[in-house]
């Protein structure tokens, strides 16, 4: 971490979480923060469910939750940009504070509950700014709502002229009853309802499921079935983790919510490689959990992943951090002379797949 990116974290880490988000957010917003000047490696150009992706890392879902700055993203080194998780109807989410940083452990635990300001808000944000780079929306359900599956169809249809590809997130643990939405027969109707919708949009828009890292092996088994069975375009391994597992002595480690962060690492990835053996060679995952270097990043492509996202990494190593990782893969692509970075993936998928899911 550069003596910028230090002083920086250290000034926004005096502040509650959210507070500090915000003003991050804002500082993107305003042009503050320096964009990643590195040339574009063709090695580390990825294609994935027909879409072209200059390098393989992406900011995933969560931290651009209104649409505010995926272009600024975008201008970081980020190969990809996901906003969300984008509601029907806007919500404030759950009581603050909801936001909890365990410095020790390079993690965080969030319980916000898919605060944001609704598709309207979004849409029109997205729509009124030129594109720079790849989008992806996250889609989600209200809290009150009378038809959870409804929501995510409403999201398809809001979203499909501006979406490069869809993430139907039914993994956050924030949303009570959202996560009962990955067993077999709910999970069936939702991606039959989801793709029914895609499938009547002039483009066809990729979309991906985004399932928790709390799952069991029959759990794996039953999500695996029916995205092969409605040719899903494919899976993102994992959202945050229930656990508590591992953590160091910290009065917040016992908040309620979801873990991110460098604790969640070994358990996403060890489903990662799970879901790459269930679902075969060419379903495409992306892997988040504990990604906070080029050498974790690599590693989650050695276990199965075509994609990676990172966000708590973000949080503590500050916006020169998909620039470092970037052209980390692109020294690593040197060291192991490999003619593209997709060359990684699978390396390691058999020996974190023997793994036993961490309780």
């Amino acid at each position: 971490m550069s003596l910028i990116d230090g002083l920086a974290r250290s000034a926004l880490f005096t502040l509650d979480p959210e507070t500090a988000h915000g003003l991050s957010v804002t500082a993107l917003k305003s042009g503050l923060v320096p964009g990643c000047r590195s040339d574009r490696d063709p090695r580390l150009a990825v294609t994935v469910a027909g879409l072209s992706f200059p390098n393989p890392l992406g900011m995933a879902a969560g931290y651009d939750k209104n649409a505010e700055v995926p272009n600024e993203l975008i201008r970081l080194g980020f190969g990809f940009a996901e906003i969300g998780t984008l509601t029907p109807k806007p919500q404030q989410g759950n009581p603050k504070p909801r936001i909890f940083r365990l410095i020790r452990d390079h993690a965080v635990i969030n319980r916000l509950g898919f605060n944001n300001q609704g598709h309207a808000a979004a849409h029109a944000r997205i729509s009124g700014n030129r594109r720079e780079g790849l989008l992806g929306v996250n889609i989600g359900a209200n809290k009150d709502s009378e038809d959870r599956v409804g929501d995510y169809v409403a999201g398809i249809s809001r979203f499909a002229d501006v979406a490069d590809y869809f993430t139907v997130n039914i993994s956050s643990p924030n949303t009570p009853g959202l996560r009962n939405l990955q067993t077999r027969e709910a999970l069936s109707d939702l991606l039959g309802r989801v793709l029914a919708e895609r499938d009547q949009k002039s483009k066809r828009i990729p979309v991906f499921l985004k399932i928790a890292p709390d799952l069991t092996e029959p759990d794996l088994d039953d999500i695996a079935a029916e995205c092969l069975a409605h040719r899903l375009d494919g899976v993102i391994v994992s959202n945050t983790t229930l656990s508590r597992a591992g953590l160091s002595a910290d009065p917040k480690s016992g908040e309620a919510g979801g873990l991110s962060g460098r604790p969640v690492f070994a358990r996403s990835t060890i489903v990662l490689a799970k879901m790459r053996q269930k679902l075969g060679a060419d379903m495409p995952l992306i892997g988040v959990g504990g990604i906070d270097s080029d050498e974790t990043a690599a590693e989650k492509m050695r276990a199965g992943a075509d994609l990676v996202q990172l966000y708590t990494g973000f949080i503590y190593g500050g916006p020169l951090l998909p620039g470092r990782i970037v052209r980390g893969l692109s020294r690593l692509c040197d060291r192991e002379n490999l003619a593209r970075i997709s060359d990684l993936r699978d390396t390691k998928t058999a020996h974190y797949a023997a793994m036993a899911i961490p309780e």
